[in-house]
C-alpha cells in the first residue's frame, strides 16, 4: 500500500522509525523510501499524526518565509511507499498517439429484472442467487393456479366445441348434395304414382277390366265367405288357440283381398267413392310438396353454408379463442418464467410474502455471454468510431489485452460530469479464461 506523506518539519529516520524533529509524529515500517529520492521540504501543507489520535491540520506558510529554507524553485512533492514488497496492479499497455481511449466495464450479454404483472402471495421460489437456468424455467409462482387452470379447461372445451360446429356446416358437401339429388328422384316417383291413381279414377276403364275385375270380386267374396264359415267353430276358442289363430289369420287375408278386389272394380266402373277420391288428391299434393322442399335442399346446398349461420358460427369461434387466451394469460402471469439462460444474480422474495405489480423479484444474467460497454466516450471522440471499427481492449483484473470489434453505438448519449458521452458496445474476438461481470477494462479504438 502506498502513502504519501507530507510534513510540516524535517522528518529523521531512527531505525525502522520515522520521527519528526518535534517528535510529534511517528512511523514505523519494515521498509519505507522516497519514491523520488528528493530531500523532504519543511515548507509543505502537511497532515501531521498524533500517538493514539488522527488530527488533519491544514496550515498555509507565506511564501516569503518559506523562502529562507528552500530554494527560490519549488521541489517536487515526495511521496512514501509503505510495504512495497505488496503486489501492484498491472499497468495499461502504452497508447498510440492520437489514439480515442475510454474506460468501460465488462458486461453481461442479457440482463433482466423480472417482475410479477399480477400481485398476490408467492407459492414458491423455485430457484437461489448463483443458480443457472434454462430458458422458459419456471423460476417462481404466485397462489391461484388451480382455479385460473380451470378457467383455461372450459376456454378450450368451447374453443373445441365452437370449431365442431363451424366445421359441420361444410362437412361432408359432396354427400349432402348427393343425398338431396336422391330425394328428388324418389319424390318424382312419388309424384308420378299419385298422379297415375288419380288418373285411374277419374278415367273410364276398358269392359274388358271391368268384367275381370268383377270376376275377380266374384271369387274374392266366396273365398272370403269360406274363410267365415271356418273360422266359426274356432271363435269362441280362446286366443292362444293355434287353429283359432290360423282360421282368423285366413279370414282377415280374404277380408283384404276382397276389398281390394271392390276398390279396383268400383274404380274401373268410376263409382270411386268420396274417401278414395280425396285420399288421391291428398297423396298427389303430398307428393307435389316433398318434390318442392327437395328441390330448395339441393339449391340451398349447391350454394353452400348458409351465410348467416357461417357468421354465427365463426363470431362464436372467434369468441372461444379470445376467451381462451384470456385465461391462458391470466395463468401465465401468476408464474414468473426465465426469459433466457443464464444465472440468478439475485432473489428479493420468498414462499408466503405477498408481492405488488412491478415489485423487483430476481435479477437474472446471462454471464456465459460478456461484452464491453463504455462508459465516457465523449461525443468529439464519436465521430472516430463505427459500428465493426478494430478495437483493443485491456483488461485490468488480468493484466491482459485482447482484440475486438464495435457492435454497437448507443443512438442517445448521455452526460457524465458536464460531458457528452456514447455508451459503445465491444464484442470481444475471443473472450479469455477467468473474465468476469464488472470488471474494469481500457478500450483503445484503432484509429487510421
Amino acid at each position: 500500500m502506498n502513502f504519501e506523506i507530507l510534513h510540516l518539519f524535517p522528518i529523521k529516520r531512527d531505525g525502522n522509525s520515522y520521527t519528526d524533529e518535534r517528535g510529534l509524529a511517528r512511523i514505523k515500517s519494515r521498509n519505507i523510501k522516497s519514491t523520488r529520492g528528493n530531500p523532504l521540504n519543511p515548507c509543505t501543507i502537511s497532515f501531521i499524526v498524533y500517538p493514539g489520535t488522527l488530527l488533519f491540520l491544514i496550515s498555509l506558510l507565506v511564501l516569503a518565509g518559506c523562502t529562507v529554507f528552500t530554494p527560490a524553485t519549488p521541489t517536487p512533492l515526495p511521496t512514501i511507499v509503505l510495504d512495497q514488497e505488496s503486489s501492484a496492479l498491472p499497468t495499461s499497455p502504452q497508447i498510440d498517439s492520437g489514439a480515442v481511449v475510454a474506460s468501460g466495464s465488462m458486461t453481461p450479454a442479457q440482463e433482466a429484472r423480472l417482475v410479477f404483472t399480477l400481485g398476490g402471495k408467492v407459492a414458491a421460489v423455485n430457484v437461489s442467487v448463483g443458480e443457472a437456468v434454462a430458458e422458459g424455467q419456471v423460476l417462481a409462482q404466485l397462489e391461484g393456479q388451480e382455479s385460473l387452470g380451470a378457467a383455461v379447461s372450459a376456454a378450450e372445451f368451447e374453443l373445441e366445441q365452437a370449431q365442431q360446429a363451424l366445421d359441420a356446416l361444410s362437412k361432408d358437401m359432396d354427400v349432402q348434395l348427393a343425398q338431396a339429388l336422391k330425394a328428388i328422384a324418389d319424390y318424382q316417383d312419388a309424384l308420378r304414382d299419385a298422379e297415375r291413381a288419380l288418373s285411374n279414377m277419374q278415367a273410364a276403364a276398358p269392359q274388358v277390366d271391368i268384367d275381370t275385375a268383377y270376376a275377380n270380386m266374384i271369387l274374392a267374396q266366396d273365398k272370403l265367405d269360406k274363410a267365415r264359415d271356418d273360422f266359426e267353430p274356432f271363435e269362441n276358442k280362446p286366443e292362444t288357440n293355434v287353429e283359432r289363430a290360423a282360421m282368423l289369420s285366413r279370414l282377415a287375408q280374404a277380408q283384404k283381398d276382397y276389398d281390394a278386389t271392390v276398390r279396383t272394380y268400383n274404380h274401373l266402373i268410376g263409382t270411386t267413392n268420396s274417401i278414395d277420391q280425396n285420399q288421391a288428391e291428398a297423396d298427389l299434393a303430398l307428393a307435389q310438396a316433398q318434390l318442392a322442399k327437395a328441390q330448395r335442399d339441393y339449391d340451398i346446398l349447391s350454394a353452400g353454408p348458409d351465410p348467416d349461420q357461417v357468421r354465427l358460427a365463426e363470431a362464436r369461434l372467434k369468441n372461444a379463442r379470445t376467451q381462451l387466451e384470456a385465461a391462458q394469460a391470466a395463468l401465465e402471469q401468476l408464474t414468473l418464467a426465465a426469459p433466457f439462460a443464464g444465472v440468478v444474480a439475485q432473489v428479493n422474495i420468498s414462499s408466503g410474502e405477498w408481492v405488488t405489480p412491478g415489485q423487483p423479484i430476481l435479477v437474472l444474467a446471462d454471464i456465459q455471454n460478456l461484452h464491453v460497454e463504455t462508459s465516457d466516450l465523449s461525443e468529439r471522440d464519436l465521430p472516430k468510431i463505427a459500428i465493426g471499427q478494430s478495437v483493443m481492449v485491456f483488461v485490468k483484473a488480468l493484466g491482459e489485452q485482447f482484440s475486438g470489434r464495435v457492435s454497437n453505438i448507443a443512438p442517445l448519449a448521455e452526460t457524465l460530469g458536464g460531458d457528452v458521452v456514447y455508451t459503445t458496445t465491444i464484442e470481444l474476438d475471443a473472450p479469455p479464461p477467468g473474465l468476469r461481470a464488472g470488471m474494469s477494462v481500457e478500450v483503445q479504438f484503432e484509429t487510421e
